[in-house]
């Protein structure tokens, strides 16, 4: 398969050069080739989702195929439920299509074998685009573009319809202002000079309105319970603390509490975890740029799970794991004895939180 592939070390990309050409050239690579899919991460965030759309969005101005978007879990949190309903994103879930039919297959946000989405083995992908460390060499792909300095994978996508000079509409520049804002945490974590010029460039062509809708969605009552179990199980371990939500009907709260515990004075580091059909998912968080839990969480359930992250954000799973709460209290066991062994931390019951 012919492809477009480089690096330099200046931007840490595996598809670092980059211009206007190799663009337009990745462009006509994909024009009259069939059906286009693009796919988000499972549980997609408004990175992966913004990023999906304006994949979308470019291909359809610059060859006028329309393409599929998908997605395999759900999309949980409120916020993101919102952004999707203001901004009318369509989003097809990944086991309603036949991907037999798609001739062109694209990944925002992830990559193949990264063990965050529902691509089943055997499917040849054509394109990834991310901001996250590569799992693999990606020999096979016609393009890859991976910008592991970038704070969001929306920030590439905006470059890209600028190098090709396709208009931004209101719509699209919310949905892309929001990832980069959502992901940065308005640029104050892990965030490059190109995030910080997409974000101002962006905003002032974005609806305000629906911005602060998406960011202030109602919630349902079962969302402060979740709050309530993660306070309630917390447990400190120095500048660390660790929780559990045991079952939960969101995958994205185990992340979102995450955040929000990240903000106890002392804590520099926080481990999450939570149950969601028969998968445990993981989330860390650090004050610490120089923590590199993506590695650390790889670390602690490596051989078990799948996991990645950045230096200051990562997240796992570990899948068929029963309902049980043996089961579930044996995984937490494991789990906190290797965070302690990566962390150097001497074993201990801990404190609670509250």
């Amino acid at each position: 398969m012919d492809k477009l592939q480089s690096s330099t070390e200046d931007s840490n990309c595996i598809n670092a050069q980059i211009d206007d050409n190799s663009v337009g050239n990745m462009i006509e690579w994909i024009r009259g080739r069939g059906k286009i899919l693009i796919i988000c991460h499972d549980n997609p965030d408004p990175d992966s989702i913004a990023s999906a759309v304006a994949l979308r969005h470019l291909i359809l101005i610059k060859t006028g195929q329309d393409a599929v978007l998908s997605y395999g879990g759900v999309i949980g949190r409120s916020e993101n439920r919102k952004m999707v309903e203001l901004l009318e994103i369509s989003l097809v879930p990944i086991c309603e299509l036949n991907l037999s039919q798609f001739a062109v297959i694209c990944m925002v946000d992830t990559q193949p074998d990264a063990g965050n989405n529902s691509l089943p083995s055997g499917h040849q992908v054509h394109l990834v685009i991310d901001h996250h460390p590569s799992k693999k060499d990606p020999t096979d792909i016609f393009w890859v573009d991976v910008r592991e300095n970038y704070g969001a994978s929306a920030t590439i996508l905006y470059e890209y319809l600028n190098s090709q000079k396709v208009s931004i509409n209101t719509k699209l520049a919310t949905s892309l202002f929001y990832a980069i804002k959502s992901e940065t945490q308005d640029l104050g974590r892990e965030w490059s000079k190109a995030d910080r010029e997409a974000y101002l460039k962006l905003l002032p062509i974005s609806n305000n309105q629906i911005l602060y809708d998406i960011i202030h969605p109602p919630v349902p009552r079962n969302y402060f319970s979740a709050f309530h179990t993660a306070i309630e199980n917390s447990r400190v371990f120095g500048e660390m603390l660790v929780f559990n939500l045991h079952t939960i009907d969101n995958p994205d709260l185990v992340a979102e509490l995450a955040d929000f515990l990240l903000r106890e004075q002392g804590i520099r580091y926080v481990f999450g975890m939570g149950w969601f059909n028969g998968t445990q998912i993981l989330s860390m968080r650090s004050l610490n740029p120089e923590a590199k839990l993506g590695l650390v969480i790889q670390q602690v359930i490596a051989g078990i799970g799948t996991a990645g992250g950045h230096g200051m954000i990562a997240g796992g799973q570990v899948r068929d794991i029963g309902e049980d709460q043996h089961s579930q209290l044996q995984l937490e066991k494991l789990l906190i004895a290797r965070l302690f062994e990566v962390f150097n931390v001497e074993p201990s019951v801990g404190e609670s939180l509250i």
